[in-house]
């Protein structure tokens, strides 16, 4: 059995993974992720049975290449975006991912950049680091709207933090648990762009979409009042990077924080990079001691179960 191994998260933190994995005898393969659409069609001749996957760019041509011979994909998180799940479907490869398993650390992470940001954490370290005692004036979060779009487990875990600070909590999406909106207070929108005007911090955590696609754009950044914030611990695609560019030097936006860009990892020179007003972490939102080894034993263990016939509630594309 040959496996393709290409999550870094997964490759890096200890956990029992590794021991269970190495019980399977299988012939793995590492790569450090994300694998672009060329370094994955340099690769998919050689004859895998099995991907476990990160971001990597699973396209058709991929797929296309690696057939008949694979018979799997079992991803490393959620977001399934970069993988042509109709190509799957159709050559009736089963994509398994895994729900469920870091959006508390992700929710967490969203109030890390959120903070940074409304608190000037980062010009602030960078002054003393620098030998100069600065006292930037910062927000308190208490009281502000945070506009949160998409209601999964990761947005409701990030509104039962705004509303344990205090925050005004403001949510769109096609799902919509009640109960939830119900015990944390969160006002319903109808449109995104009620949404916006409504907030002062816009917080994105749905799926990238064709609908969800720069979702964030200038048009309903311009409804936000100025000096607003945006934080983004979802996908890069989320928003339009040259409108958010735009509303941060316009005074629009006072700063954007991101985990996730349009590019992983960026160029040197990615605009993003070295804007005063904006804070990048490298795709970290989910890497933590806790949740790494829960998102690699459930995407290793879909895979065995895959790989034994079984069948797996975590089928993404219905062929199992």
């Amino acid at each position: 059995m040959r496996v393709l191994l290409t999550t870094c998260s997964y490759q890096d933190t200890p956990g029992p993974h590794h021991e269970l994995m190495a019980a399977q005898g299988w012939d793995i393969i590492c790569e450090r992720g994300p694998l672009s659409e060329s370094r994955m069609l340099e690769l998919a001749g050689q004859g895998f049975d099995a991907f476990l996957c990160g971001d990597d760019a699973i396209t058709r041509a991929v797929l296309e290449k690696c057939a008949p011979k694979l018979r799997v994909i079992s991803k490393y998180g959620i977001g399934l975006d970069k993988i042509d799940l109709p190509a799957t479907k159709e050559m009736k490869i089963p994509v398994l991912f895994t729900p469920g398993v870091n959006h508390d650390t992700v929710a967490e992470h969203t109030f890390a950049l959120l903070l940074a940001l409304t608190k000037n954490l980062v010009p602030s370290i960078e002054a003393t680091r620098a030998g100069k005692w600065t006292r930037l004036t910062g927000f308190e979060l208490l009281n502000k709207r945070i506009g949160l779009i998409g209601l999964g487990r990761i947005g409701q875990e990030v509104a039962k933090r705004a509303h344990a600070f205090g925050m005004e909590v403001h949510g769109f999406g096609n799902y919509w648990p009640d109960d939830v909106a119900e015990q944390y207070g969160i006002t319903r929108h109808n449109t995104l762009d009620s949404l916006f005007a409504a907030s002062e911090i816009i917080s994105p955590h749905t799926k990238l979409a064709p609908d969800s696609h720069h979702c964030v754009n200038i048009a309903r950044l311009n409804l936000m009042p100025d000096n607003s914030w945006l934080v983004n611990a979802g996908r890069g695609e989320l928003i339009s990077q040259p409108d958010v560019i735009v509303a941060l030097d316009s005074g629009k936006l006072a700063g954007y924080a991101t985990d996730v860009l349009d590019e992983e990892p960026p160029a040197a020179d990615h605009p993003l990079l070295h804007h005063p007003k904006v804070i990048v972490t490298p795709h970290i939102g989910s890497r933590t001691y806790e949740s790494v080894p829960r998102q690699a034993m459930k995407s290793l263990t879909n895979l065995i179960n895959a790989l034994s016939g079984q069948g797996d509630a975590n089928c993404a594309n219905g062929v199992i």
